[in-house]
């Protein structure tokens, strides 16, 4: 594979268009093709970048080295699988996919095939910035609230696999452990879906986390609280500050790091230099992925059980 990776982008929507500007402005790859349905949106998104657009698959496939899948939610798992059995190593934006089957078949797919799988839980760029994710000793208590204002994005799932699997990740990737129940309630709103929600979670080494959600709030909230045996740690993600009281030697002025300031741009960066075998792994890679979406699943069996 040639070192300037031509970049392929499925679906042009919000999502599709940073990507595809990504793949034109990062060092060692160009924008080559963005496919959609509607042709004359991949149109006005491939053309000024340099790239083409395409309404048929296999032809887009023929011209790309990489493939994004940021396509709608409900979509996800059929584009990965379909990228990774043209030969074509994905990033795929969160959820992975939406059901356990289409998740476990792209792990495997992509195993058989030898090829790269990543997925866009950015967050994680900022946690390795801090320094969190060198933690001396497992957290204790967990408490994430994301909320933002009604939109007509992510509708297609529910706020759990819109919104709450951001925190999920993060909490998996801090944990040792293994959650092992998970309860909840939530609200059905505009979407027809659940568009608010809380949750607990307890994991097997006694760690708890709770997470509170709304795509229907009067104003964005991304705040997270950590507690350990030593101090906590609180973060603020719109504000990109934080409150450690642990003594830990976390970096103050990790909102300077250009990874901070480009997450988006710093996991793609990381998935085009495991494709190159610059680096072990992206970001985060698919099982990690998987169980995110595997916790998120058994938060809304909770919220359906709960009524």
């Amino acid at each position: 594979m040639s070192q300037i990776l031509r970049g392929g982008v499925i679906g042009a929507g919000v999502f599709g268009a940073h990507h595809a500007r990504k793949y034109a402005s990062l060092p060692g790859s160009v924008l080559s093709a963005v496919y959609d349905v509607d042709a004359q949106r991949a149109a006005a998104l491939a053309m000024p970048l340099g790239g083409r657009a395409f309404g048929d698959l296999a032809s887009f496939f023929e011209a790309v080295d990489v493939v994004t899948v940021a396509s709608p939610a409900v979509l996800h798992g059929e584009h990965a699988l379909a990228a990774l059995a043209a030969g074509k190593p994905i990033y795929v934006e969160k959820p992975l996919a939406v059901s356990l089957d289409d998740a476990e078949r792209i792990q495997a797919l992509a195993a058989q095939r030898d090829l790269v799988v990543a997925c866009g839980h950015q967050e994680r760029v900022l946690f390795r910035a801090i320094g969190l994710f060198d933690a001396p000793e497992p957290p204790l208590r967990l408490e994430a609230v994301r909320h933002g204002p009604v939109s007509d994005r992510s509708l297609d799932v529910s706020v759990v696999l819109d919104l709450m699997i951001h925190d999920l990740d993060l909490a998996l990737a801090l944990s040792p452990s293994e959650a092992v129940t998970a309860e909840g309630d939530g609200v059905r709103d505009y979407s027809g879906g659940w568009d608010a929600a809380r949750a607990e979670v307890t994991f097997a080494d006694g760690f708890t986390a709770a997470f509170d959600v709304s795509r229907m709030a009067p104003e964005r909230k991304r705040t997270m609280r950590v507690v350990y045996a030593t101090g906590e740690v609180e973060i603020d993600f719109i504000s990109r500050a934080f409150r450690n009281t642990t003594g830990w030697p976390l970096d103050p002025d990790f909102a300077e790091a250009p990874a901070v300031k480009d997450t988006l741009g710093a996991s793609v960066e990381s998935f085009l230099n495991a494709v190159r075998g610059d680096a072990p792994r992206p970001e985060v890679t698919a099982a990690e992925a998987t169980r995110a979406l595997d916790l998120a699943l058994a938060i809304e069996q909770a919220l359906e059980e709960h009524g």
